[in-house]
């Protein structure tokens, strides 16, 4: 992984700020990248929580079809299957069945959890239908992703 995937508003496996999860407003976080291959065509991106008390990560947000030029999300993305910008791109569903993003929100007492944010960069803009769920989504990718990005960041009620 060499793509470099930040936010300003948490360090790496630092807290995400109460503002971006359910104990606050539930925004999306600022999110910058640096570093993708010249050759990529899109992006793509997953946040998940793997130490969520089920077999599978509990998915937060599912982002795809974000132009090869852009190189950062906004706060606060909208709940939007079809997005205006980053213009093209979509968003899927997360574990709620929802489009768009949803914050940290582990169980009270469970402790702290990590929530990997992981962008994907492809070698192909990809025609892919809005409201995918992860797994639509790594299987649509896979074959096409030229580099990897992860940023984790934790949070405990």
């Amino acid at each position: 992984m060499t793509i470099r995937l930040t936010s300003e508003t948490f360090k790496p496996n630092q807290p995400v700020p109460v503002r971006h999860t359910e104990d606050g407003e539930d925004v999306s976080p600022p999110l910058q990248w640096a570093g993708a291959p010249a050759e990529t065509r899109q992006f793509a991106l997953i946040m998940d929580d793997p130490d969520a008390p089920r077999p599978e990560p509990w998915v937060h947000w599912v982002i795809y079809g974000i132009p090869a030029e852009v190189a950062a999300l906004p706060p606060g993305v909208p709940r939007s299957e079809r997005l205006a910008e980053p213009a093209g791109a979509l968003q899927g569903k997360n574990t709620w069945g929802e489009s768009g993003y949803r914050g940290p929100a582990p169980p009270r007492g469970h402790g702290r959890h990590r929530y990997h944010f992981r962008l994907y960069a492809l070698d192909e803009a990809l025609e892919l239908a809005p409201g995918l769920e992860k797994g639509e989504l790594l299987d649509a990718i896979e074959g096409h992703v030229l580099d990897e990005g992860e940023l984790v960041g934790s949070y405990r009620r």
